[in-house]
């Protein structure tokens, strides 16, 4: 396990105010957010919240390259004759407002830095969970809108989970082949599902994106940079209720924690 951790790990290569309206020339990348796609996810959480009743809806910019400087990102909504700012805090997360106009213009969601540099993700978040953990049901809830919301960047045949039969939210989170990429705050040791007395730790194929990417695979992965930080969660296993916590182990802690002498 620890020369198989070493090896993974050496692999690493409130809604906004305001807006205006105005003449918006710009040219879109092909892989921008489109405006209409994320509103629908929106949509999506408001319809199915009851996997997470008390969770708020945010979304996330996370690196994906490692040159590429995540502070003071600015993020806009633009289509043809509408341009609204989306306030981005400190760690990148935001929410989209909702602009009628932009829907009707088909407008795509713009960062102020390259687009296929970053991954975008839903964050969906149930107050008082314990710290270093997650609520299964707020991730099964991640998982559905952000397939809907169009914000998982592979694009490579390379990988299973997103051909054609599974590229659906109900393909990619209903089913044990549909693996949807979470990420955990920090690089992680192991990961444990706990449901009343049930606890199981996750096998090493649901860490770092299955433990099977290649320098020629990482290109198409939106865990590009963050691989030891990638998790799937058996989110279609309707044994583990939505109210499992997920806890990490992270990988700093676990190496505090091992005796004197001891290889990881």
């Amino acid at each position: 396990m620890g020369a198989m951790l070493m090896a993974a790990a050496a692999s690493l290569p409130a809604y906004a105010a305001g807006q205006s309206t105005v003449t918006v020339k710009s040219t879109r990348d092909p892989v921008d957010k489109s405006y209409r796609k994320m509103i629908r996810g929106m949509e999506r959480f408001e319809r199915e919240r009851a996997f997470a009743p008390n969770a708020s809806l945010r979304f996330q910019l996370l690196p994906r390259l490692p040159n590429v400087d995540m502070r003071g990102i600015t993020l806009r909504v633009a289509g043809d004759t509408v341009s609204v700012p989306v306030h981005v805090d400190e760690n990148n997360f935001f929410v989209l407002p909702r602009n009628a106009q932009a829907l009707q213009e088909d407008a795509a969601v713009l960062a102020s830095r390259k687009t296929a540099s970053m991954t975008w993700r839903a964050r969906i978040e149930t107050p008082g969970v314990p710290a270093g953990m997650r609520r299964l049901g707020d991730l099964r809830l991640e998982c559905r809108v952000g397939k809907e919301a169009g914000l998982v960047s592979n694009s490579s045949p390379l990988f299973g989970w997103i051909s054609d039969a599974l590229d659906s939210p109900e393909g990619v989170c209903t089913s044990p082949d549909g693996n949807y990429l979470f990420f955990a705050e920090r690089p992680i040791f192991a990961v444990t599902l706990r449901a009343g007395e049930r606890v199981e730790t996750l096998p090493f194929s649901m860490l770092y994106a299955g433990g099977e990417q290649t320098p020629d695979m990482l290109p198409f992965c939106d865990c590009q940079v963050l691989l030891d930080r990638t998790y799937y969660v058996p989110l279609w296993d309707a044994s583990w209720p939505d109210d499992t916590l997920v806890e990490f182990t992270y990988m700093v802690d676990a190496m505090i924690d091992m005796p004197a002498g001891v290889a990881p």
